[in-house]
């Protein structure tokens, strides 16, 4: 039930209830005058004219008081009532929604990163689209059983929906696969730097798609993002041309998939008979329509073979992790989305640099990166980059 809905009802509880009131002073009052009148009665005939006067006056005086009391306690009712809904309804809830979806989408994709590094680099797996097509088949298998217990409303899918959702949905997968080989190829500290490019094509994507202008200091928080990668790239000891090759390709892409969602999920919600696409259903969505086209490259790419034959799908170690980093896809998929939804694709990959400090820090410690001086500065340099667009942004 609405707000609104829940306000009208209580109004026309307290609308009746008011009348209630008034009837029984009605019959209060009546009471009253019966008494007087017998009093009246046994008065004198002489002073009969000044005992009406009195009573007449104190009948008034009497039932006013009454009147006034019942009334002020039903407006009083009515007054906390509404309150207590305005206040429900423009507390502290909808100001949080974006604290509360952008720490979720902090700490899933923070985690995801480290996780994602362990299975490719840790345990060399050279099987990018295969690790990503088991990440999906577990969030997929989650959200429709979850749906099947009626956990989660899950909006049911049509060809219509579908062919909407495609072309987000093919960008989504370019995006997952070019982050794992880039992440397989370059240190984790390095790779969050570089994905400051992508705040810039994001703002120069809502630059000619929105027209949304940004201010002086946010583009000056972009150009040193651009000096922090450049220098970053130069000095990094542990370069590899594939990697950055990847990473690049992977900025296009989740910048392309940031502005490109915000539009489709407008369109999505006209192709259901409902008329509304919930954040899980978009989430099921991007994970199962992602399966057949993974399958294909798959199989196009020959990874079958080697995940057949490599030694490292033989540890259950192995699989624990694949499969922790599979539940956490699938809490990246839902935070993104409702991080998203609450905030621009500009804010979507703002927070996306700002949690690139404690995840580089992680990278180095945890991977015992080779850093130099110089690229330490460069590392350090792009995220006072990051920080300083978060700022600009801010004050707009």
């Amino acid at each position: 039930m609405s707000s609104e809905f829940k306000v009208d009802v209580i109004s026309h509880d307290f609308e009746e209830s008011g009348l209630s009131s008034l009837n029984g002073e009605v019959t209060l009052a009546e009471r009253v005058n019966e008494v007087y009148e017998v009093l009246n009665d046994n008065r004198k005939q002489g002073n009969a004219s000044i005992s009406n006067i009195v009573t007449n006056t104190e009948r008034r005086a009497f039932s006013d008081r009454v009147s006034r009391g019942k009334q002020a306690a039903v407006d009083d009712s009515v007054n906390l009532q509404i309150d207590g809904d305005e206040k429900r309804e423009h507390g502290p809830g909808k100001k949080s929604g974006p604290l509360l979806s952008g720490t979720a989408y902090c700490i899933s994709s923070c985690s995801m990163i480290l996780l994602n590094k362990v299975v490719l680099s840790g345990y060399n797996f050279n099987a990018g689209i295969s690790l990503m097509f088991y990440q999906n088949l577990i969030s997929s298998l989650v959200v429709v059983l979850l749906g099947l217990c009626r956990v989660v409303s899950v909006e049911k899918l049509n060809w219509k929906l579908i062919s909407v959702w495609i072309p987000v949905n093919v960008i989504f997968i370019g995006m997952l696969v070019s982050g794992m080989y880039s992440l397989k190829y370059i240190n984790i500290a390095m790779v969050t730097i570089l994905k400051n490019m992508t705040n810039i094509l994001t703002a120069i994507g809502e630059l000619y798609i929105f027209r949304k202008h940004q201010n002086q200091k946010v583009w000056t928080a972009m150009f040193l993002m651009i000096i922090s990668a450049v220098s970053g790239g130069i000095t990094d000891l542990s370069f590899d041309a594939v990697g950055y090759a990847w990473q690049i390709m992977n900025c296009i892409l989740t910048a392309s998939y940031s502005l490109t969602l915000r539009r489709v999920m407008d369109e999505a919600k006209k192709s259901t008979r409902s008329g509304s696409l919930n954040e899980v259903s978009m989430v099921l969505l991007n994970n199962l329509l992602s399966l057949p086209f993974a399958i294909f490259l798959i199989i196009l790419f020959g990874e079958w073979e080697y995940v057949i034959n490599a030694d490292v799908t033989k540890s259950p170690m192995f699989w624990v992790v694949a499969t922790a980093s599979g539940f956490l896809g699938l809490a990246i998929s839902f935070t993104s989305m409702w991080f998203l939804q609450q905030t621009s694709p500009t804010t979507y990959s703002l927070v996306g640099s700002l949690n690139k400090i404690p995840i580089s820090i992680a990278g180095l410690v945890l991977f015992k990166v080779p850093i130099s001086l110089p690229n330490c500065f460069s590392i350090l340099f792009g995220l006072f980059a990051g920080v300083f667009f978060a700022r600009a942004k801010m004050s707009k």
